[in-house]
């Protein structure tokens, strides 16, 4: 008896770890960290394969949905300051155009830190007038001209050739003239929204100066045409079933338009795409 007790004393306790089947998978909840992304520019814009154009719409849906309330209480917000805006004769068009850039890099902003594993908030959509304000509104002086260019120049050509075509064809010539400088100024157009398309992501997100932002933002845009025709139509298609159900489904468009401009600009011009 005294035997057995002594071999039983004897005898070490085998260790827990060493009873557990190495090749169990952890009964732990284990969140997948946020992975550091590479955003400093590359040395000239990226160009991406067609599928990208439908892809940046599933990126940026991703990215509305980690945040789905706050997203849809900055959309109301925005609306709710375009349509005061537009009450004040005049002065309300041109705040409009001043300060979209501004907004847009907020939410820029907002969105490098949802991607980041960081939390949105209803600030984020201010926070382009505290970050890079003076070039923001520069892109927007930049527009205005631009804008103001191409209008002269619609007009110009609406005026002589409406001029020219009385002259020589009545009601005929001057609806052709009319309708020349339409195209001419629809044409124009797409050149201008390019330079202005990603301009607010630069200054906000990699301090470029606003004329060279511009000038990047149409470089990116004319390297990645098709699959920005692919973003295009989807978009069309989109928005016409957000405008379906009394256009409530702009609060959710919106913003994922936004975010899917991030997912794009990431894939661009930045070397973590």
């Amino acid at each position: 008896m005294s035997d057995s007790n002594s071999s039983d004393k004897n005898q070490r306790p085998i260790p827990a770890a060493w009873t557990k089947n190495p090749f169990e998978a952890p009964t732990a909840h284990v969140e997948d960290p946020k992975t550091h992304v590479d955003e400093s520019l590359a040395s000239e814009p990226n160009r991406c394969e067609a599928g990208r154009g439908s892809a940046w719409w599933g990126e940026g849906w991703g990215l509305f949905r980690e945040a789905t309330g706050t997203w849809i209480g900055i959309a109301v917000v925005l609306v709710l300051i375009n349509i005061v805006l537009g009450l004040i004769p005049v002065i309300g068009d041109f705040a409009t155009t001043f300060l979209m850039p501004v907004f847009g890099a907020g939410l820029m902003l907002g969105c490098r830190s949802l991607d980041s594993g960081e939390e949105l908030t209803l600030g984020h959509l201010f926070a382009g007038f505290q970050k890079n304000f003076g070039q923001l509104i520069l892109v927007s002086v930049f527009y205005l001209v631009g804008f103001i260019l191409v209008f002269l120049v619609g007009f110009a050509l609406g005026f002589g050739g409406g001029f020219a075509g009385a002259m020589s064809g009545g009601a005929n010539g001057v609806a052709a003239g009319v309708g020349l400088a339409v195209l001419v100024v629809l044409a124009l157009s797409i050149p201008l929204a390019m330079s202005i398309w990603f301009a607010p992501a630069l200054v906000a997100l990699n301090d470029v100066p606003a004329f060279e932002a511009m000038k990047l933002s149409f470089r990116g845009c004319l390297r990645n045409m098709l699959p920005f025709l692919i973003y295009g139509i989807l978009f069309i298609l989109l928005a016409i079933v957000a405008t379906i159900p009394l256009a409530l489904g702009w609060l959710a468009l919106l913003p994922t338009m936004f975010c899917s401009t991030y997912a794009s600009y990431r894939d661009i011009f930045t070397h973590g795409n």
